[in-house]
């Protein structure tokens, strides 16, 4: 994934050019070495489909989401409205991110502020392509089972359960779903800012508890798609069972078929 190609939205209007859509990185998939992974992973498959997209590069900041499940009101309107504002100035319409945080926050809670936009999470929009006919999957994955977590606020925050399991499908990879699926799903223990925090006192964590439930499944990959939920899932497998299976976001593996 050397030949990546990415232009900002900046360059876009220097040259009187304007994209298809926005690609909000993130502040995981822009720092986080697990997370950019999953960003340059989206990229390989935006390229593929050759589609238009520009990148707020060093413009975008955080979305605002842990500063508002942290409780911080007023740092959340802060980072929110120097956001919206560079959007609108921009005249974007059409955002598409890999972090279900950011989608939240950016398709519920802008709209307040005066940032409407149209907001897509990444599943949905590698689903769409493949209904259009512009991803070719011809490789075939190097696992016999699969099983999938769904992340908080991408499934009983805003209600996507189908697209992922779309893309799974699109995998022709044997699909094998944790007991706790959908909206009885259960947290991966990094929601609601609880990843910046100690872990108050109790039997297990969280994410120990949910780890096990996906390796209950027996399965030797376990699909997230979110890079919070990825790294929660990860340290997971590390403290229970290292090396029985891995933890991948689904745009990785839809990358690494074409």
């Amino acid at each position: 994934m050397d030949n990546l190609k990415v232009r900002t939205i900046a360059d876009f209007q220097s040259k009187g050019e304007t994209p298809d859509i926005l690609f909000w990185v993130g502040s995981a998939g822009s720092f986080d070495d697990r997370a950019k992974k999953i960003t340059r992973s989206f990229v390989k498959i935006l390229n593929y489909a050759n589609i238009n997209f520009g990148v707020l590069g060093e413009e975008e900041s955080s979305s605002g989401d842990a500063a508002k499940r942290a409780g911080n009101e007023f740092l959340f309107q802060m980072q929110a409205l120097m956001n919206i504002e560079i959007l609108n100035s921009y005249g974007i319409k059409q955002i598409v991110t890999t972090c279900p945080h950011a989608y939240n926050t950016l398709k519920n809670e802008y709209s307040d502020l005066g940032g409407n936009y149209i907001v897509f999470h990444h599943t949905e929009y590698i689903s769409n392509l493949i209904d259009e006919g512009k991803l070719n999957l011809k490789s075939k994955l190097d696992y016999n089972k699969i099983t999938y977590h769904d992340p908080c606020y991408l499934g009983r925050g805003n209600d996507i359960y189908d697209a992922p399991r779309k893309l799974i499908n699109s995998l022709n990879i044997n699909f094998s779903e944790i007991t706790r699926n959908k909206r009885k799903s259960f947290c991966c223990g990094a929601g609601g800012a609880q990843m910046f925090k100690e872990s108050e006192n109790g039997e297990f964590e969280i994410n120990i508890v949910r780890t096990k439930e996906a390796l209950d499944t027996k399965a030797d990959i376990i699909a997230t798609a979110c890079p919070f939920c990825n790294t929660m899932m990860t340290d997971g497998v590390k403290n229970i069972a290292e090396g029985k299976a891995d933890v991948k976001d689904l745009a990785e593996l839809i990358a690494e078929c074409l």
